[in-house]
């Protein structure tokens, strides 16, 4: 839905529109709404029919279930309908909360005490946090992740592929880090984290940082996504050991002879060990067997021939 400017006096043009809810998916959520309708009515009216036919007329038991089947698809019609309303509540439920709970307590606090104590206590909830550096850090930082996760909305919306119902990745947390937020992120199907990959130089510039990372939340699912914005650089920065602390002052110095690092490194200059391998002789070939005489017996003088000398092995 969409609401119109009205014509400026004077023959000025219009503003233009704003929009408050995408016109895709608008038209999407009422055909989803219709479709959980229909399905609705007719398998819980179903139901309700079956069970009521055992303790009544069938004809009777058949009114039973559209009595029931109708409500309750008329509850899940309202509730997806109204879905864009809810998840455009749920982006803004944090800063809804403290806007009520602040004028909430700024009118208990107007009816029970003066107007000068009002403002006294006032400044001190509001000044005394943002006087103290580390407080005042720490409600920044939180500052910072209201915003990452609206300018990650702006990004979704803008220039991320969506699905074909025109459904955007849900934003779900953000809590600051040393380095900058952390966002978590749940996509819709149809989609994937290679359609945002390709965009992380785009998503950095919207939320004015310097580089984005992108990694899975969980091991079961592709569609639960980690968001690290990182937009400054601790690594720079002079950090206190409290190592320092252990040492006893007292403990005298030891002075140490300079140590000569060596740049190159000389073959020449490293020892070896020479190892020296024993000499092999040749082996001696084998000789052939002698013959078998006649009446199948071998001369002594063949076998002794056959007879491998060992020495000839050394």
């Amino acid at each position: 839905m969409s609401k119109s400017s009205p014509r400026r006096p004077f023959g000025g043009k219009s503003t233009g529109t704003v929009t408050v809810i995408e016109a895709r998916v608008h038209r999407s959520s009422a055909r989803n709404a219709r479709l959980a309708f229909i399905l609705t009515a007719v398998i819980v009216g179903l139901l309700a029919a079956v069970v009521a036919a055992s303790y009544m007329h069938p004809i009777l038991a058949l009114f039973v279930g559209v009595l029931v089947g109708l409500p309750l698809g008329g509850i899940v019609w309202v509730l997806v309908r109204i879905w864009p309303v809810l998840r455009l509540l749920w982006w803004w439920s944090t800063e809804i909360s403290v806007v009520t709970i602040g004028g909430y307590c700024w009118t208990q606090l107007a009816n029970h005490t003066p107007t000068a104590v009002t403002f006294a206590v006032v400044a001190l909830v509001v000044g005394v946090p943002a006087a103290i550096p580390a407080s005042r850090r720490q409600i920044m930082a939180w500052i910072w992740c209201l915003v990452v996760r609206h300018r990650l909305r702006v990004c979704f919306a803008q220039f991320t592929i969506a699905n074909q119902s025109g459904s955007l990745p849900l934003i779900l947390w953000a809590r600051p880090t040393p380095v900058g937020e952390r966002v978590w992120v749940y996509l819709r199907p149809g989609l994937s984290a290679k359609d945002l990959e390709s965009r992380l130089d785009k998503i950095a510039v919207a939320c004015h940082a310097s580089t984005v990372l992108i990694e899975r939340a969980s091991e079961r699912t592709a569609a639960y996504l980690r968001f690290d914005i990182k937009r400054r650089e601790v690594l720079t920065a002079n950090v206190g050991s409290p190592l320092v602390d252990v040492i006893d002052p007292n403990t005298p110095t030891v002075e140490q002879a300079p140590v000569t690092v060596p740049t190159a490194l000389d073959l020449p200059d490293v020892e070896a060990h020479v190892i020296t391998l024993p000499t092999q002789g040749k082996p001696a070939t084998k000789k052939p067997a002698a013959s078998t005489s006649a009446n199948g017996s071998k001369s002594a003088a063949s076998s002794s021939a056959t007879e491998d000398d060992v020495s000839d092995w050394i």
